[in-house]
């Protein structure tokens, strides 16, 4: 069974803006479409990516991205419960607790991100790991 990982923004961001993360971010993604992990996010990463698409590219642009994305990424839901859990945890950024709260109640194997912040918050259920630890751990 391929490992679940979910995505944050900065991953995606690397990946669509060819950022200085963009070949780990690619690298990760080329995993995912020959069946090695299965890829996840959360529909309001969509919203934060999609806006700062929209500042790089045009409108049409940054919606054939996301789409072409979209193909390898799927996105969960996060419920009512979910959400007042993640401002609950110890975690100081609310968009960034609620995202990893998010994984944890989806069973995510692995949260991949740049944020060493929130990589100091990490739990056993969800380790938090940067693009170069999963590929370095995935192999």
């Amino acid at each position: 069974m391929a490992s679940k990982a979910f995505l944050d923004a900065n991953i995606l961001l690397d990946l669509t803006l060819k950022r200085d993360g963009f070949d780990s971010a690619k690298t990760i993604i080329e995993l995912a479409i020959k069946g090695h992990v299965n890829l996840y996010t959360s529909s309001s990463i969509i919203h934060i990516v999609g806006y700062w698409l929209t500042k790089a590219y045009t409108t049409d642009q940054a919606k054939d991205l996301l789409i072409a994305l979209l193909d390898d990424v799927q996105v969960l839901e996060t419920d009512h419960e979910t959400v007042v859990h993640a401002l609950q945890s110890p975690i100081a950024d609310i968009e960034d607790a609620i995202q990893y709260h998010t994984g944890v109640y989806h069973r995510m194997d692995r949260f991949i991100t740049r944020d060493k912040i929130l990589k100091k918050t990490s739990l056993p259920a969800l380790p938090i790991q940067t693009p170069e630890e999963f590929l370095h751990w995935i192999k």
